[in-house]
């Protein structure tokens, strides 16, 4: 019996009971017990705040460039994104702090809490940034966690105030990751699948784990203020393609930052919130696997495996093996859309409810639907910051080519498990012709990653949509290449702010 399988099979029992013994009885004992854990949040704080630069092995530094990059690259094209202008407004509501980080893409300065969540609501507002994998099957994805823009943003500002080195904000930078990634792939799949989106609620503790190692917290401080996180984190799918999907991860990224002020002024909170039977992973999971945490970070780090993968499109991740598939399936068989009867996509159960929008209106649906994400590259053979757009989605020959779009499940990609994306395609054309493909993971993902250099690219792709200098788009590649040699962070400030 596997995860899901278990913690369903638990629920089902306790509500059964409880029907049987009628309205008015108590309520029968859960069906399986609850893990035991003992210790599993201070273990998780000490981690967070003995963990050296030296211990973090090369692979995984190089690995996590590459993040950055790509957040940094996110915060400039989101800065230009309908939300860019709301989100600073709603910053400058507070006025004007003595503390006073940097807001990217703009010549913004605001406290360190609304510049993190600012600058968090940019790299998640084109759905653009990059996805933790899942080393289970019975998840989808590693339940879909954006791992970097809870991290980004909050050591960013406190490194620009507090003028600390590469080398300090990148251990900061894996602290938050690894805690967040390792947390989501423990906490029961029905996290995610009754609603919760895992990017408010895991990243959050991502942020509380940057955090509370730049403000220098000890043992105790760092427990608190995972627990503080822990009530802070939030968010709901059903929010997917609206503004409340990138307002969620930016809240992530500003929660961080408040838990570990709170905890270094002597703000107090559980010590155990990870592992108590009314905790974290209980009350918003209904349990956790503690194999999959306990004595685990680090070992072996996330982005290493099963790994982080970085997306080729600026879309739901779950597109993207499809949208790798219909490209090549285009180029290689010169497809015209005009001479497309229909097109067949199926996948599993949980892509197609995560990919929900099935008559996409607007550029942030589209993000999330399938079918407009096959319609554009049929049409414009791209897919691209500029193809998200309103008008474009809008257009009556994509409303037309969206109606020819069937998008299902399918049996096959169901049996091949949740933690792979496993997409099949079959291209029906006018004259009967039949083009079909499968696949399983895009360009960017661990089996088919983007090199530094290609990453590079999607930065400048991000930054000319942002209208970006050239020579500060290209010192901000420089300078996140050799991250380890910066005396000091706010030296890259200049490069990302006008």
């Amino acid at each position: 019996m596997n995860r899901r399988d278990l913690f369903k099979s638990s629920l089902a029992a306790s509500a059964l009971a409880l029907t049987s013994r009628g309205a008015n009885a108590s309520p029968a004992p859960a069906a399986a017990e609850f893990p035991k854990a003992p210790g599993l949040t201070k273990s998780v704080a000490e981690f967070i705040v003995q963990t050296k630069y030296e211990d973090i092995p090369a692979d995984v530094i190089e690995l996590g460039k590459k993040s950055i990059l790509d957040g940094f690259g996110l915060a400039l094209a989101g800065s230009a994104s309908v939300m860019g202008p709301i989100a600073r407004k709603y910053a400058e509501s507070f006025g004007l702090s003595e503390m006073r980080a940097s807001v990217i893409g703009t010549g913004m300065k605001a406290h360190p809490r609304f510049a993190a969540f600012v600058n968090g609501v940019s790299i998640h507002a084109d759905d653009y940034d990059d996805t933790q994998l899942s080393a289970a099957k019975d998840r989808i994805y590693g339940l879909l966690t954006h791992p970097t823009v809870g991290v980004l943003p909050p050591a960013f500002a406190l490194c620009e105030l507090g003028h600390r080195s590469g080398k300090d904000f990148m251990v900061a930078y894996h602290m938050g990751v690894e805690v967040e990634t390792k947390i989501n792939e423990a906490i029961s799949p029905r996290h995610y699948d009754e609603g919760f989106h895992s990017t408010g609620t895991c990243g959050t503790f991502g942020s509380t784990a940057a955090c509370a190692r730049l403000r220098g917290l000890d043992v105790k401080q760092t427990i608190y203020a995972l627990g503080i996180g822990a009530t802070e984190g939030g968010g709901f799918r059903d929010n997917f393609g609206s503004m409340t999907k990138p307002f969620q991860a930016g809240h992530a990224a500003e929660n961080g930052t408040v838990a570990a002020d709170l905890a270094a002024l002597g703000w107090t909170a559980a010590v155990d919130i990870l592992e108590a039977p009314l905790g974290f992973f209980q009350a918003e999971g209904g349990g956790f696997d503690p194999d999959a945490i306990v004595g685990r970070l680090g070992k072996p780090w996330t982005l290493v495996f099963p790994g982080v993968s970085i997306k080729p499109h600026p879309s739901g991740s779950l597109s993207h093996p499809a949208m790798g598939e219909m490209l090549r399936l285009i180029h290689e068989n010169d497809i015209k859309a005009a001479d497309v009867e229909k097109v067949d996509v199926g996948a599993n159960h949980a892509m197609t409810t995560s990919l929900l929008h099935h008559d996409p209106m607007t550029g942030l649906q589209g993000k999330f639907s399938m079918e407009f994400c096959m319609s554009i590259l049929l049409l414009d053979r791209k897919a691209g910051l500029v193809e998200f757009q309103d008008k474009v989605v809008q257009r009556a020959d994509v409303q037309e080519m969206i109606k020819r779009v069937h998008f299902y499940i399918d049996p096959v990609a169901e049996n091949a498990g949740l933690d792979k994306m496993t997409s099949l395609l079959k291209i029906t054309m006018k004259d009967g012709k039949v083009f079909s493909g499968r696949a399983e993971f895009a360009k960017g993902s661990p089996s088919n990653p983007m090199s530094y250099d290609e990453v590079a690219d999607k930065f400048r792709g991000c930054a000319e949509f942002a209208k970006w200098p050239t020579a500060k788009t290209e010192s901000v590649i420089a300078s996140v290449k050799s991250l380890e040699n910066i005396s000091d962070m706010s030296k890259l400030v200049p490069a990302l702010t006008s």
